[in-house]
């Protein structure tokens, strides 16, 4: 059908000219692609990044696409040939017919390659896994073969009609002389055969207009059903913008929840200082804590002495009490004993002024002690 396409003049084809899809030429191979895409079926489909050969170096990879392509493999059952095509939206990414002595390559776990010597470049698959990878690679093998079977056939009906051609052409000299034995002249005989050649004209001008006619009427049927595509393509468009609409406001919401979070990242980050200072402020207090304790711990100790100097002044107490007792039996000694017993009121006022004095002492470092733990409630109950 694309040949004769290619032979059809637009001067002789005004219902052509009138398809909006022929009029530019890119979006015309689209459209033969795509009319040739509905004459052929389907026989496996996969999805991977399509890549072709950099025609310059002839060494890297020049991807064909952001995302992974369907590429599929086609039956045309009118040629008898199987084609590898793949679209990108309006962009024909791969054509490429496979023959017999094309090879698939596998290169990689994942990658696959092949050349295509009528489009004079390499393509290259990159499947998602290597079991696609496998299948793809397997297909390509049976699809070769078939192709090499209906080569095969293909040249056997060749010979076959070469053969009758050849038997024909020998049988074919023989009519004149039947004719000449009939008497007929050479005139006679030009007639059949000029009238036989016009019709045979005639015949070969009639059927390319037919042929027109039918590829017409197959062209507006096709731009028909492009069209409905197109529209429901169109509505799939809208479908995917109001998507990327919502995406690009959930993207600005997320946007503006970042900076929230960052802003609130700041606000943590002083109140991690604000919480360091204040660990070292209560570390602080906890040292001097164990140190007044220890303080405390001393002080006790040192009342635990006291009862022992009550004891003391008992027991100077009993002693003077005997010694006044006996003072009437001692008159010959009191001024002696009283000379110690004065001696001896001095010194149990000076120990009693002394145990006054570390009484007061005793209760003022009490005092601190306990004003020191209320203001430590205090703090607790401050924080």
């Amino acid at each position: 059908m694309e040949k004769s396409i290619r032979s059809l003049s637009w001067n002789d084809m005004p219902a052509a000219q009138s398809l909006p899809v022929l009029q530019h030429p890119a979006k015309a191979l689209l459209f033969i692609v795509q009319i040739r895409e509905i004459s052929e079926q389907p026989i496996f489909t996969s999805k991977a990044h399509v890549f072709q050969i950099d025609p310059t170096t002839k060494r890297n990879w020049l991807p064909s696409g952001k995302y992974p392509l369907t590429i599929s493999y086609f039956y045309d059952g009118s040629r008898n040939s199987y084609r590898i095509i793949s679209v990108d939206g309006a962009k024909v990414v791969v054509n490429s017919t496979v023959t017999p002595n094309m090879t698939f390559s596998k290169t990689s776990q994942k990658f696959g390659q092949w050349a295509d010597s009528r489009a004079n470049t390499v393509f290259g698959l990159g499947f998602p896994s290597e079991q696609q990878l496998s299948k793809f690679a397997e297909k390509f093998e049976e699809v070769k073969e078939a192709a090499r079977l209906a080569r095969d056939r293909s040249q056997e009906t060749t010979e076959s009609c070469s053969t009758h051609s050849q038997e024909s052409s020998h049988e074919a000299p023989t009519s004149p002389q039947a004719s000449s034995v009939n008497g007929t002249n050479d005139e006679k005989g030009d007639g059949p055969s000029t009238i036989e050649s016009l019709l045979r004209s005639n015949n070969h001008r009639i059927n390319p207009v037919k042929k027109w006619e039918q590829e017409l009427r197959t062209l507006a049927e096709s731009n028909a059903r492009l069209g409905v595509a197109l529209q429901d393509s169109a509505g799939t468009a809208d479908h995917w913008r109001s998507r990327l609409e919502h995406c690009k406001e959930e993207g600005e919401r997320l946007r503006e929840k970042i900076v929230e979070l960052e802003a609130q990242s700041v606000d943590i980050g002083k109140e991690r200082e604000q919480n360091s200072r204040l660990s070292q402020t209560v570390r602080l207090l906890e040292e001097q804590i164990s140190e007044k304790e220890q303080e405390l711990e001393r002080l006790r100790a040192e009342v635990q002495v006291i009862p022992g100097l009550l004891e003391q002044c008992e027991g100077l107490q009993h002693q003077l009490q005997s010694a006044e007792s006996t003072n009437a039996e001692l008159e010959s000694k009191s001024k002696t004993m009283k000379c110690n017993v004065e001696e001896s009121h001095r010194k149990h006022g000076n120990l009693v002024k002394e145990l006054n004095t570390f009484l007061a002492i005793l209760d003022g470092k009490i005092d601190e002690l306990h004003g020191f733990r209320q203001g430590l409630a205090k703090l607790g109950m401050n924080k």
